[in-house]
Parts: structure tokens; C-alpha cells; sequence
């Protein structure tokens, strides 16, 4: 994500200040920045590969100038930059940061993080290193703690403009039994210039950026208490004496404003926030992802367009990978180098455990194939392509849904509608796959019609099978399938090629991903040209109906298929076509008009 996290304090002394900000850095080659090397020319680049292996070096992926510029320092006077803090140092003053400003020791440059895998650096610093960016920040930084703040100055807010780049403020109180009014003004920034992508991730930066308050805060809350239980502070100043010069700036003792680590008590906090500020970028530009979409787009993404969900600030709801993070919010077992570690081998161990709670799942549609061999599997899928409800009744919530999904990949997009869990029957115009609990009764007028097919799913336990030939994946279970009638011999066209598709052994499952994609997407343009034909241009007779038929290549057993997809299509389709058929019957009436009046 191209962003910059920063954490800011509103300093008594010097007002809003940064204290620590974490930015990528992205290039081609990693550049090798030796410890002992101050500065590195072209001249003597290989001799630093040679020397790297004799001492300490890591790689840093960006722009060597920005890295090697003169550090700010952190107790001296600080270089003139641009709009920077350190401004009044060309006027002959110097200036000084308070404990409370700095988050960097005398001679620590910050912390770097390395994701080899997509050569991006990760870097942790007390300012931003290019100046533009520097000022961006630090503009954020004086109105995320002035003018920018939320109902009771803590909270989220947007705030931004094209120029000065968008921003995310998090702004939130710190307990300090020595500041004004016992609590310290801190924010946590998210600064970039796409506009569109933060709002969108808003919901995920706002949660975790709350987590990370949550911990500060809890540590600043016992280091807090305990100094109240030794010595009242609000005691002690109702009887000290004050001098009028210092009111606005009086703390308890007179003690100069205290760094974030004095008021939580931890000497690692610094680094933590390295690690917090590093996933948050990496697993912020990984939720969302943009992709090139080379010609029209397809009927499966405008359905998903047309589902989309506006929130009630505005935002349009992205659907995305959800992703658990509590525990790497605390930081416990996150690795540097890899922010996105931690969340795949929490997803790998809660699979697991998954897998032993409530047994196997099916993980996709050739695994469906193989364990409910080809003949169940073929009428099942063969009612679900023409429209007939899909029933699966199982003990197991996981193993029925798995199911559903794996079946949903026959159809577009626009023709599932699916229930996964109920125990109650669901009429099949609320939804075409259900999912039961076992023993739902199947309500006696379903009976009376062919369009439908139950999957019953009888676990080991229930059953007194101790062996199920070479189904290694679910022995012990039972599947047992019921259809209103039977199917006619012929299936259609499509069906047959998905299945041949599945029994081809050299296709991976990505590949067949993509072959049943392209399939269903050229039967939908046969169903466009369908719906055109009979919705929209007129009535016709069965035989021209029939030779359409022919010309599409497709025969009498397609015609419940494509039947059933013209329900699928996307809203934006069916009115085009409508309106464009109207538009036409209008001109050719227009046109009929004007040669029987001779005009």
C-alpha cells in the first residue's frame, strides 16, 4: 500500500509533532547498505560486494540518496528541510526535541523490514525521508491534532484534498499522571493519494489501527494507576505552589513532558509499532488488488457490480478476503521480514482446526466428482444446471456448505441462489441450493413434482460402514441421492464438456478454474442472443425458434439450460436490450408512417 503510518503527539512545548512514521520503499535491485559504510559511490559499489561478506550488510529496496541524506538528529539541531521543524536552524537558533517528541536514541537511524519475495523495504524513521513527503506529513500531522478531530477529539476522521494527499486521522488519549489534565493528545495518521483506495479501506485500517490503540492505551493505564497509588498527583498540586508563567505549561513536579516509553513502561514499543505499521501496509495492498480488464467485462462481474452495497457514509462495501489478525496485533510471532507470515500460518492452524471439529469438507468441484462418483455427481449437476432445487441434508454444517460452493461454480453468477444452512425447507423461488439439517422433512407437494434431487449426507457415526472402497478422504460416509424423476438421456452440451474438463488429469485446478469460466461465459452469449431473440424483437414461431437453435449449435436438450441462465442475467443487459429493441420498433414505425403519408 502507498502510504505513510505515522504517530503524532501534540507536545505542550512544541505543539503537533511527529514521533514515528513507516513507509515503503519499492525498486527493481536491492541496494547492500553497509554497516561501517557512511557513504557509497559508483566507484566502489564492487568492492562493497566483496567486502559484504567480511561484515554486517542488509538490502534495502529504494533510492540510495534518500537513505543516506543526513539523518535528523535527535538531540542536536536538525537540518533545514523544507517546512520542516528544524527550519529556524538557518536563522542562527537552534532547536532541541523534548523526551515526549522522539521515538529514535542518539544515532539510530529507525528499522527496516525486508519483503524479498516482492522487493519492497519497509522503513521505520523519525521523519520521512523525501521532503515532499516529509510536508505532506507533517501538514497532516498539525490538522489530524488541531482542526481535524472528531466529536470528543477521539476517533476517526477523513480529511485531505488532491494536493496535500488524504488522510486518516485516529486520534486518541494516553494516561499520564504528570501532563494537564492527566493524558497526553496522540494520532495515528494514514497519508497516501488515492482517494478512492483508503476510503475503501477504511473499515480495515479504522479496526486495526483500533487494536493497536487498545494496547498503548492498556499499558499507559497500569503504568498510570500504580503511579496514582504511590502519589496522588491532584493532592500534590492543590498544595504546591504555582508560578503564573508556567500555568499553561504546568505538569505534576514540574517534570519535563516523558517519552511514549516512560508511560507504558516498555522499551520495545518503538519496534512493535515497526512490526504494527509494516502489516498494516503490507496487508492493506493486498486485500485489494487492481486488475486490467482487457475488453468488456464479463456477465459475472456486472452481477457483482450490481450487488455491490453502499454503506450509510457513502462508501461502496468491497467484498474482499477476510483475514483474522488478532494475534498478530499483539505482535507475539510476527516476523519482520514478512508481515503477511503470521496471518497465512494462522489460517493454515484454524483450517486445521476446522478440519478436526467438524471433519472434511469438500475443497472443490473435481473433488465433489471424485468422491460422489460420476453417476451421482452427473444428476446432481444436471439438475442444477436446467433450475431444479438443489437439496443437501447433512449433520455437518461445513460439509453441506462445501458442498452448495462447490456446486455454485456450474452456474453464473446471476443463477445462484443459495441458503447453506436451515432447518426449515425453503421454497425453491426463495432459493435453487438449500442446505438442511439432517432429519428436515421434505414437505409432501415437493414430492409431487421432478424438480428437484436430495443429497443426503450420513456421517460414519450414523451409519455402520467401516469401509468406503477407495474414498479416502470421508470414510465412513454415506451418500445417498434422490430425484423427483428421471433425467432424459441427453444432458446438455455444456454439462458433458465441464465433466470432460474435470476428467482431464494434466489440468491443475487453476486451470480448470478457467476453463469452466470461459464455458459458462460463451453459453452466456448464447443466452444474450436467446433473450434478444424471444424478449425482445417480437413474437415468434417454435420453428424459427428452433433454427436460432441450430445456428447458436445447440439442440432440444439445451433448451432448459438456457431457459434457466436467461434468469441470470444482469439487470443492466436485460434493460439495454429492451430499450434498444424499443428504439428500433419505434424508428421502423416512424419509418412506415412516413411512406404511407408520402411525406
Amino acid at each position: 500500500m502507498n502510504a505513510v503510518v505515522a504517530l503524532c503527539h501534540f507536545c505542550e512545548v512544541h505543539g503537533p509533532s511527529i514521533v514515528f512514521c513507516t513507509q515503503a520503499f519499492h525498486a527493481q535491485d536491492p541496494i547492500h547498505i553497509l554497516d561501517s559504510t557512511s557513504n557509497l559511490s559508483d566507484g566502489n559499489k564492487d568492492d562493497a560486494e566483496t567486502s559484504s561478506q567480511r561484515s554486517g550488510q542488509f538490502s534495502f529496496y529504494g533510492s540510495l540518496d534518500h537513505w543516506l541524506r543526513p539523518v535528523r538528529t535527535l538531540q542536536g539541531p536538525t537540518p533545514v528541510t523544507p517546512q520542516s521543524p528544524g527550519g529556524l536552524s538557518a536563522l542562527g537558533k537552534t532547536t532541541e526535541m523534548c523526551e515526549a517528541c522522539k521515538s529514535m536514541t542518539a544515532g539510530q537511524p529507525g528499522f527496516i523490514s525486508n519483503d524479498h519475495e516482492v522487493k519492497i523495504s519497509y522503513v521505520s524513521s523519525q521523519y520521512p525521508c523525501h521532503p515532499e513527503i516529509f510536508s505532506m506529513v507533517r501538514q497532516a500531522c498539525v490538522r489530524s491534532l488541531s482542526c481535524e478531530v472528531c466529536p470528543g477529539r477521539e476517533g476517526p476522521i477523513f480529511f485531505g484534498d488532491d494536493e496535500r494527499g488524504h488522510v486518516l486521522s485516529h486520534t486518541f488519549f494516553v494516561k499520564d499522571s504528570h501532563a494537564r489534565g492527566f493524558q497526553r493528545w496522540y494520532s495515528i495518521i494514514v497519508v497516501m493519494r488515492d482517494k478512492v483506495f483508503l476510503l475503501n479501506s477504511w473499515p480495515f485500517l479504522v479496526k486495526h489501527l483500533r487494536i493497536i490503540i487498545d494496547q498503548v492505551q492498556q499499558k499507559a493505564l497500569k503504568v498510570y494507576d500504580s503511579e496514582q497509588t504511590e502519589c496522588p498527583q491532584r493532592a500534590l498540586r492543590l498544595s504546591s505552589s504555582v508560578n503564573p508563567r508556567d500555568f499553561l505549561r504546568h505538569r505534576g513536579m514540574n517534570k519535563p513532558a516523558r517519552s511514549l516509553i516512560e508511560l507504558t513502561h516498555d522499551k520495545n514499543l518503538f519496534p512493535q509499532f515497526h512490526l504494527w505499521f509494516t502489516w498494516i501496509l503490507k496487508a492493506g495492498g493486498n486485500r485489494m488488488t487492481e486488475r486490467l480488464l482487457e475488453g468488456p467485462p464479463t456477465e459475472d462481474t456486472v452481477i457483482d457490480m450490481e450487488k455491490q452495497e453502499e454503506t450509510e457514509e457513502g462508501f461502496i462495501k468491497v467484498f474482499t478476503t477476510k483475514v483474522e489478525v488478532s494475534k498478530v496485533a499483539e505482535g507475539a510471532t510476527l516476523d519482520a521480514s514478512h508481515p503477511d507470515s503470521a496471518p497465512r500460518k494462522h489460517e493454515e492452524d484454524e483450517n486445521a482446526e476446522v478440519h478436526a471439529l467438524v471433519g472434511p469438507v469438500f475443497k472443490n468441484l473435481r473433488h465433489l466428482l471424485r468422491v460422489l462418483t460420476y453417476e451421482k455427481f452427473h444428476v446432481l449437476a444436471h439438475h442444477a444446471m436446467i433450475g431444479n432445487q438443489v437439496i443437501v441434508r447433512g449433520s455437518q454444517k461445513a460439509l453441506v456448505r462445501s458442498v452448495i460452493e462447490a456446486l455454485e461454480n456450474l452456474l453464473p453468477k446471476g443463477c445462484c441462489s443459495s441458503v447453506t444452512w436451515s432447518n426449515t425447507y425453503q421454497e425453491s423461488f426463495k432459493c435453487n441450493f438449500l442446505g438442511l439439517e439432517a432429519g428436515t422433512e421434505i414437505p409432501p407437494h415437493l414430492n409431487e413434482t421432478d424438480m428437484y434431487a436430495v443429497l443426503d449426507i450420513i456421517p460414519p457415526e450414523e451409519t455402520e460402514l467401516l469401509d468406503s472402497g477407495n474414498n479416502y478422504d470421508f470414510p465412513g460416509y454415506l451418500f445417498t441421492l434422490v430425484d423427483g424423476t428421471a433425467l432424459p438421456n441427453l444432458c446438455p452440451v455444456l454439462l458433458t464438456k465441464m465433466e470432460q474438463a474435470m476428467a482431464q488429469c494434466k489440468f491443475t485446478n487453476e486451470v480448470l478454474d478457467c476453463a469452466l469460466a470461459t464455458m459458462k461465459e460463451q453459453w452466456m452469449n448464447k443466452v444474450k442472443v436467446l433473450f434478444k431473440f424471444s424478449r425482445a424483437s417480437g413474437n415468434h414461431s417454435p420453428e424459427e425458434t428452433q433454427k436460432l437453435l441450430r445456428v447458436l449449435t445447440t439442440g432440444p436438450q439445451d433448451e432448459p439450460l438456457l431457459r434457466f441462465w436467461m434468469t441470470g442475467l444482469s439487470i443492466r443487459y436485460k434493460n439495454h436490450a429492451l430499450e434498444s429493441s424499443f428504439t428500433q420498433s419505434g424508428d421502423s414505425y416512424y419509418e412506415v408512417c412516413d411512406l404511407n403519408t408520402g411525406q
